[in-house]
């Protein structure tokens, strides 16, 4: 037998339902809720896995430059650093890539970059 267990708010208010069992119903609602979202925004939108995938893609993406600097031709332009996959709530702050972006585009030569990736760590 299916039931449907509602709460109604107006029984906080009768007397009904405590402030601390409101408090758990609240902290305990879907990650999806529309009160997640009124609360978080579209943060509320991204699960662990979003993030993870969207870290992924961004160190291919600069994976895939890296590769194609260091195989370019010293006359060719250098390619674009790739641009981050937006993430809600952030801007260029907290965003690896974003904070790097400066020293990569001081334009490192072909050597440089070999030398970099060929010594130990």
């Amino acid at each position: 037998m299916l039931r449907h267990y509602g709460v109604d708010l107006l029984d906080w208010h009768r007397g009904r339902l405590s402030s601390r069992r409101l408090r758990v119903l609240v902290e305990h609602l879907p990650a999806d809720s529309s009160y997640a979202r009124a609360v978080h925004g579209e943060q509320a939108d991204w699960t662990v896995t979003d993030h993870l995938l969207a870290a992924v893609v961004d160190h291919l993406a600069v994976a895939n430059w890296m590769f194609a600097t260091v195989h370019r031709d010293e006359d060719a332009e250098p390619a674009e650093y790739p641009e981050a996959v937006p993430r809600p709530g952030e801007g260029s702050a907290g965003n690896p890539e974003q904070e790097l972006r400066p020293a990569v585009e001081q334009g490192a030569s072909t050597a440089q970059i070999m030398a970099f990736l060929s010594s130990p760590s």
